[in-house]
């Protein structure tokens, strides 16, 4: 009997740690990421969590900008906020607001003069500063990013005002509120620029189709104006990004380079893998016309060139500070092509990216799409006898995106399409492809998944998806 007894309570023991090593793990995990989330409710990180305990997926809403803003006050910062939505730029003191201004003219994004959106810092402040490539004064100078300037009215050297419907992508305030902003200043104070909030776009809850098999070790589907994520897969691993790269080259040159300069290619400058047409020792290209075989051919070379105006090394540098500044916050680089395998970013911070173009350089998209933007003279280049790369060129619904190969990354592509629900609303989406076998079957697989849940193709257009 006392054997019988032994052997029950044995079995019991089994029973109950069976019980414990299967429930247990589950209460833990479901308990850290509920204490993450919650530590982390001002910070930038996001928990891309799965399941709840009621085995529902979890939807997630990428942050933008304004968490940053709840970031500084919950620091304590003086900062100053530029909100190129509402058009107010705004400084607080000690947590409370100090000035409000209305912004009077900004930049034109759709015309290569957009205000530079991003966490910045005041780097220079002078009573009247003076600009070499508008020959204009600015009176009550902020300088916070590149040639980036928040400013009173403009004037000639001959008084006369300067009169135009935009800027260069500086900020006009009134002479007295860019008075008050810069005796309010101090050199390193933190200057946040929001482009656009979130939406706050809802999409139906609903049963979805099951999703398709992709082959790569990484993607992202996330909507870029609301910040809601479709699907993904390990989205904040970092992996090599190939030339996705350039895209990121592009911005930093366009924002702190007047593109209408001209550099003459030097036999260094071409050292890079691969070679493009028309690009010979000795000749000269503006900064713009450079970025067409950057950004349709992928030519490593106009990386390379693009590099030299400011300077490689700096390049770098200021490639890496964009990235943060825009929320890349696991993206390095060391090289301006990307066929180093050391550069590498992901999927979450290439959603980032993808957003900052469409919101604040929407003509490189167009370049990617091999679309003539403005030039500021001839162009050297014949864009129509360029091999585009970028393999969605012909759909109707594709904003832009770069795509990226070395044998380190396999496959990348950073895709924007436009696409509207089944309710009549039009919405911009980002498919980010990191380390695939195939990335442009894989959007494709994706791309029908979303369209047999969320989409319709709007009428009149056929896409090749």
């Amino acid at each position: 009997m006392k054997r019988i007894l032994l052997i029950v309570y044995l079995l019991a023991i089994i029973a109950a740690a069976a019980i414990s090593i299967y429930f247990l793990p589950r209460f833990f995990v479901w308990r850290e990421i509920e204490i993450r989330n919650r530590q982390n409710s001002v910070s930038l990180d996001f928990s891309l969590a799965t399941d709840d305990k009621e085995g529902k997926t979890e939807k997630i809403f990428l942050p933008f900008f304004e968490e940053k803003k709840e970031l500084l006050f919950s620091q304590g910062k003086d900062f100053i906020e530029i909100n190129l939505w509402e058009m107010k730029v705004r400084v607080y003191k000690g947590g409370l607001l100090a000035k409000e201004a209305p912004i009077l003219l900004r930049g034109d994004d759709a015309n290569w003069g957009g205000t530079a959106a991003g966490i910045y810092s005041v780097l220079t402040g002078y009573k009247n500063a003076y600009s070499v490539i508008s020959e204009v004064y600015m009176p009550w100078s902020l300088r916070f990013y590149g040639k980036y300037y928040l400013h009173g009215k403009p004037y000639y050297p001959d008084g006369r005002p300067l009169d135009s419907p935009y800027s260069g992508g500086c900020l006009h305030l009134s002479n007295d509120d860019a008075q008050a902003i810069y005796e309010l200043a101090e050199k390193g104070m933190p200057v946040l620029v929001i482009d656009k909030p979130q939406d706050g776009f809802r999409y139906p809850e609903k049963e979805e189709s099951q999703f398709p098999e992709i082959s790569a070790k990484s993607y992202l589907v996330a909507d870029l104006d609301s910040g809601f994520v479709f699907k993904q897969k390990e989205a904040e691993t970092i992996l090599p990004l190939a030339s996705l790269t350039k895209l990121m080259t592009a911005i930093v040159v366009a924002e702190n380079i007047d593109l209408t300069k001209s550099i003459t290619i030097g036999e260094k400058m071409l050292e890079a893998y691969g070679f493009t047409e028309g690009l010979e020792v000795g000749k000269s290209f503006r900064v713009v016309e450079l970025f067409y075989p950057l950004l349709i051919e992928s030519s490593n070379d106009s990386a390379e060139v693009l590099s030299y105006f400011l300077g490689r090394e700096r390049t770098i540098k200021m490639m890496n500070e964009k990235a943060k500044a825009i929320l890349m916050e696991k993206t390095n680089f060391v090289c301006p092509s990307g066929y180093a395998p050391e550069n590498v970013s992901s999927a979450k911070d290439l959603f980032y990216l993808a957003r900052y173009i469409l919101n604040n350089r929407p003509v490189l998209f167009e370049i990617t799409k091999g679309k003539m933007v403005r030039t500021f003279g001839e162009m050297s280049f014949d864009v129509t006898k360029l091999w585009n790369k970028n393999v969605f060129v012909n759909d109707p619904t594709f904003i832009g995106g770069k795509t990226g190969f070395i044998l380190a990354s396999r496959y990348n592509g950073l895709f924007v399409f436009r696409l509207t629900t089944k309710e009549g609303t039009e919405r911009r989406l980002a498919i980010i492809i990191l380390g695939s076998e195939n990335e442009e079957l894989d959007t494709q697989k994706i791309y029908r998944w979303l369209l047999d849940n969320y989409f319709v193709l709007s009428e009149g257009s056929e896409s090749q998806n």
